[in-house]
């Protein structure tokens, strides 16, 4: 809400009516013409003596009471020393390119020792609804230089592609190198990484990865760590899609958004919800947690009538490995795909420890083929995601009566699987693969079977593709 004229004189106007402290949140008598999302200062005595200034959002005003989260926290905070000041204005960051090259926290506040961000432009973090009619279909790929997304879930431009995760793989480390490693064909392109509830080992190590590309002006890097304020981590991903919306809207950019974790901003979520005394939904998650979730995931896409996209790749880790856990859940119902990492595959050595089957992208028919990426790339990707499913029916079956119990072409179907986890699947972790190579690992595993199997590729493909094909 943007206050009135009548707000501008109140806004050095201190409110001292703190009643009460809930964790992160004030309770206080409602200023006149208080609204929702307004940013506030909050000023704090102790021992007599002015303490740095905290700020803080407007939760809520239900008739003579406000709600404040306190971005930094209420550690040390008593009511009758706290004071409360209203700007008239929803929370906003500055805009531009002067974030590009910089590693902030969560709150947009300089981590690199550089300067405050400034820019002459400022917007709310909340974000501009956005009228659905003006929304353009995604298109075009965004290559990552990973050969198990490039060539079977193929990212598209203004996309919103979650990986779904588990306790104790390679997540965050997929997500830096995606980060690291995605380009756009040549046209500019920008990457906004942001970690939540992350450790600090972890965001030392994804600051070593992203280093380059923050030394080329390409990435914004916004962490939020497991011990900052939980409130900042709901504020981490507004404000790194404010500062990308910028970029692809105003400056004709194509951005990445990497959020990683979105299982710890839901948890903050759900604490939060806690403190204000509200009613759990689903595993005492808010009842309204798909709808802020959506708020999040539909800011990515295209616009018609204005240069660049938004594409939108939220990482979480599904608790004990429950894909029907609320945040997983919700998230699939809002997202188009999602890439699945396995714990078997992991077990076994490989990296990225992406199942084939499991992953999927929606819009890929948008931004792969002909005219996109290759001529034959959907259809070898159709075919080697069929084949793998009867390579497992294959490998279930010679379980049951042994290897020597199965004919030549299922051999061959078990020799496949493992050519395409070992040739295809598997790479160096800072490897960066150029699609005409993955694509030519495509057609070379493809080619382990025999000519009579490949039903779903044209012959003219196979003729000029296909490498000892049988």
């Amino acid at each position: 809400m943007t206050a009135g004229p009548a707000r501008a004189a109140e806004l050095r106007v201190e409110h001292a009516g703190v009643s009460a402290i809930h964790g992160p949140l004030l309770v206080l008598s409602a200023s006149s013409g208080t609204g929702w999302d307004e940013f506030v200062q909050v000023r704090v005595r102790s021992d007599g003596r002015q303490q740095p200034d905290r700020h803080g959002v407007v939760l809520e005003v239900d008739r003579d009471l406000v709600v404040v989260q306190v971005l930094e926290g209420t550690d040390d905070l008593v009511p009758e020393t706290t004071r409360v000041v209203f700007s008239g204005t929803p929370l906003q960051v500055p805009v531009g390119p002067g974030w590009l090259g910089r590693v902030c926290n969560g709150r947009g506040e300089p981590l690199d020792g550089g300067p405050p961000i400034s820019a002459p432009q400022r917007a709310a973090v909340v974000g501009s609804p956005l009228n659905p009619t003006q929304r353009v279909s995604p298109a075009e790929p965004v290559l990552t230089g990973i050969s198990a997304i490039d060539a079977l879930t193929t990212v598209v431009r203004g996309q919103k592609l979650p990986i779904f995760s588990v306790a104790g793989l390679p997540h965050l480390e997929l997500a830096a190198q995606l980060a690291a490693q995605s380009t756009s064909g040549g046209e500019a392109f920008s990457v906004v990484f942001a970690g939540m509830g992350i450790t600090h080992a972890d965001a030392d190590a994804v600051r070593d990865v992203l280093e380059e590309r923050l030394a080329a002006g390409e990435l914004v890097l916004l962490l939020n760590t497991a011990d900052d304020p939980v409130i900042e981590r709901i504020l981490t991903p507004r404000i790194a899609l404010t500062v990308a919306e910028h970029l692809a809207f105003s400056l004709g950019r194509h951005v990445l958004v990497v959020l990683a974790d979105m299982t710890s901003y839901a948890e903050a979520l759900r604490e939060v919800s806690s403190a204000r005394g509200e009613l759990p939904g689903r595993r005492a998650y808010p009842g309204y947690l798909y709808s802020d979730l959506a708020s999040l995931y539909e800011r990515c896409g295209r616009i018609e009538g204005l240069p660049g996209s938004v594409t939108v790749v939220p990482v979480l880790t599904m608790p004990a490995g429950d894909i029907t856990h609320p945040v997983p859940d919700l998230t699939g119902y809002i997202t188009e795909g999602q890439i699945v990492l396995s714990r078997e595959a992991h077990a076994r050595g490989v990296y990225p420890p992406v199942d084939p089957l499991g992953s999927l992208s929606r819009l890929m028919r948008n931004g792969a083929g002909a005219g996109h990426t290759r001529e034959g790339h959907i259809e070898v990707a159709a075919q080697l995601l069929a084949a793998l499913a009867k390579a497992r029916d294959v490998g279930e079956l010679a379980e049951l009566v042994g290897s020597e119990g199965l004919s030549a072409t299922d051999q061959l179907y078990l020799q496949f699987e493992e050519r395409l986890e070992a040739d295809l699947v598997n790479q160096g972790r800072s490897e960066r693969r150029s699609l005409d190579d993955t694509l030519e690992r495509c057609w070379r595993v493809v080619s382990v079977l025999p000519r009579r199997e490949l039903g779903m590729l044209p012959a003219e493909l196979l003729q000029r593709y296909a490498v000892d094909s049988r």
